[in-house]
């Protein structure tokens, strides 16, 4: 059985390392913070106005988010609500699944677990991923989807790289002081945008930002709750050790 249990372990050895190795190889990292108020609401000024014509969030309600991210109702619905959709109403959009296939060649999916299903470090290298191709569909690809079907919505922000932008954790060296290159992103672009690369990466991070709230709202509850039983399981076991000496100890 021992040997059984050995061979298994050592054939997973090399899946185990291409896993390591393969898809996080080509991500640039980020720690999102759903505390953070300002950056989730510039989080969904982004969303709302470049994302949700095409991709709905049909798990998440308006008024829910304008309680989290503390979004007055009147300015909600003025400025971020751009259908007939009501206070309370789940965040969809009016694109229908056939036109969407018509347009895109696959309906635009639902992002309200993206962040979930991808991870933070996925979405954020993909939105700052996208370059130049003529030869695809929309005139544009992307380093971490290849032949991707998505134009890039953002390009008035970012502006568009003439070729595919190097992620900061693909390494490259200075070949004249041999240094590490920390710096990611585009070197040459062919349409310029209206923010700074620093100002781009900022505005990608809010915006993956949101959608890591989105995919849990209730993360910070469900952390705080659980350390609240944690605590009162911790004293619940010393009483009910105590009570368990006290009911044996004439037994003993």
């Amino acid at each position: 059985m021992k040997k059984i249990l050995l061979s298994l372990f050592v054939g997973l050895l090399p899946m185990m390392a291409l896993s390591a190795g393969g898809e996080d190889l080509f991500l640039d990292h980020i720690k999102t913070d759903v505390t953070n108020k300002p950056s989730l609401q510039r989080g969904a000024q982004l969303y709302m106005n470049y994302c949700m014509g095409c991709h709905s969030l049909e798990h998440a309600r308006y008024n829910r988010m304008a309680t989290d991210l503390d979004i007055p109702e009147d300015i909600l619905m003025e400025n971020l609500v751009f259908t007939d959709a009501s206070f309370g109403s789940l965040m969809e959009n009016s694109m229908s699944e056939d036109d969407g296939k018509a347009w895109f060649g696959s309906a635009p999916p639902d992002l309200t677990l993206v962040a979930r299903v991808r991870g933070p470090d996925w979405l954020y290298t993909y939105l700052r991923g996208f370059y130049k191709d003529e030869s695809r569909p929309m005139g544009v690809n992307n380093v971490r989807f290849n032949n991707v079907g998505m134009p890039h919505v953002l390009m008035e922000l970012q502006g568009l790289c003439a070729e595919a932008p190097h992620p900061v954790s693909d390494k490259r060296f200075d070949p004249l002081t041999g240094q590490t290159i920390t710096e990611g992103g585009c070197e040459h672009y062919e349409v310029e945008g209206s923010m700074n690369q620093s100002e781009y990466d900022e505005a990608v991070y809010d915006l993956v930002n949101f959608l890591e709230y989105t995919g849990e709202p209730f993360k910070k509850d469900r952390e705080r709750i659980g350390w609240m039983v944690f605590a009162f399981l911790a004293v619940f076991l010393v009483i009910a050790q105590l009570l368990y000496r006290e009911l044996w100890k004439d037994i003993h």
